[in-house]
């Protein structure tokens, strides 16, 4: 296991970037702000390394601290966080993880963000055939202990070509299926924070095996790849 640390001094700078988010500030701090940009690859990798052990990663994407103000009301030119995602390797592993470290606000992400239509019918048409199996996957008390309830964006009542009344509407309805851990301050700041990653991605792995299964064969379960 990679023990790398979130340091404290990398939480205040975010602070500050947070309080004075502007390139003049950026400017003068850019030299500090490259310092901890280096020690958040770091962990990133290190996270990598770990989730590697026991996954295979095709690619980590960490995100430049500079925002697309483009078509944004927020016009401030840096994200006052840091944030990385790690892309599962082959057509036969599907689902990503996600991790933001923001003070106040860090969080893991695992699951589908924004599954393409064919994905997010084929999902659908699995839970409206049989939810069962994906019930017992995510009512787990070892999995819900760790990643809570299923979130994400869903539509208002019922998906087009589904029934409102069916008895799994509530999952049918969703349009992401993804599940989010929340962090303390003081649980980043500590020295296990990379090991808590760790488990707790290690946690969502029966989710993304399901997930998988379902997402590269049909609904009579016959393989869709080679």
């Amino acid at each position: 296991m990679s023990i790398e640390i979130i340091k404290k001094e990398a939480f205040e700078f975010l602070k500050k970037l947070e309080k004075n988010n502007n390139r003049e500030w950026f400017t003068e701090n850019k030299n500090t702000f490259k310092a901890h940009e280096t020690d958040a690859k770091a962990f990133y990798n290190a996270v990598m390394e770990n989730l590697n052990k026991h996954d295979q990663i095709e690619k980590l994407k960490i995100f430049r601290i500079y925002r697309d103000v483009r078509f944004s009301k927020d016009k401030t030119p840096y994200k006052a966080h840091f944030a990385g995602s790690f892309s599962r390797m082959g057509l036969e592993r599907r689902g990503g993880y996600y991790l933001r470290i923001k003070p106040g606000e860090t969080f893991l992400a695992a699951g589908f963000w924004e599954p393409n239509k064919e994905d997010l019918l084929r999902i659908r048409k699995e839970l409206e055939l049989d939810a069962s199996e994906f019930r017992a996957v995510i009512d787990k008390k070892s999995f819900k202990s760790v990643w809570g309830e299923l979130q994400g964006d869903a539509v208002k009542t019922a998906p087009k070509g589904f029934d409102k009344e069916h008895p799994d509407i509530d999952l049918l309805r969703h349009k992401q299926f993804i599940f989010v851990r929340n962090f303390t301050d003081k649980e980043v700041l500590a020295k296990d924070f990379i090991i808590q990653v760790d488990h707790s991605f290690k946690a969502i792995r029966p989710y993304f095996d399901l997930m998988s299964s379902i997402l590269t064969t049909n609904l009579n379960g016959e393989s869709l790849i080679d």
